[in-house]
């Protein structure tokens, strides 16, 4: 039987902790499914999720049983759509448990089939979060290892064309 593990998130933007996650995944599940959420929640994004999509493919390109999409509404929807039961998420520190944990309650409560795996992330990334990237960026600090360098110019340019 073949897994397919769906990993969702915002991912504006994508950061080398999110990419770590990914790459991880996909040497564990057969497939991996970006599912990058438009949430309506979240004003003003940095990047409109087509972007997003895009700078993500980019970033993956080399990784063959990485797919990545968009979606709107319930998570649990897009799970059943894609046939996919198990959903990752990555865990920086114990404060993104208590929200992830929540979530992953709601899934299963709304379809007792899914199951909800954390990864931690790797401790030089534990740090980081796509708030704290864009709060750098926006200062003109350096993203040098904060996302990946294919896609340091394109947030540069967010903040240029904002400013």
């Amino acid at each position: 039987m073949s897994k397919v593990v769906v990993y969702p998130g915002s991912f504006d933007p994508i950061t080398n902790g999110h990419l770590d996650i990914i790459q991880r995944a996909s040497k564990i599940f057969d497939r991996v499914i970006v599912a990058v959420l438009e949430n309506p929640e979240k004003k003003n994004p940095l990047f409109n999720v087509n972007e997003r999509v895009e700078l993500i493919k980019r970033v993956t390109k080399d990784l063959e049983n990485v797919e990545v999409e968009s979606f709107k509404g319930l998570l649990i929807d897009f799970m059943r759509k894609k046939e996919s039961k198990i959903i990752i998420k990555g865990l920086r520190a114990v404060s993104d448990f208590e929200y992830e944990f929540q979530m992953a309650l709601m899934n299963n409560k709304l379809d007792e089939n899914i199951e909800t795996l954390f990864m931690m992330t790797s401790s030089q990334y534990s740090y980081l979060s796509s708030s704290s990237v864009k709060q750098v960026a926006m200062y003109g600090g350096c993203l040098k290892g904060l996302v990946p360098d294919e896609i340091i110019d394109d947030i540069k340019e967010k903040f240029t064309v904002s400013r």
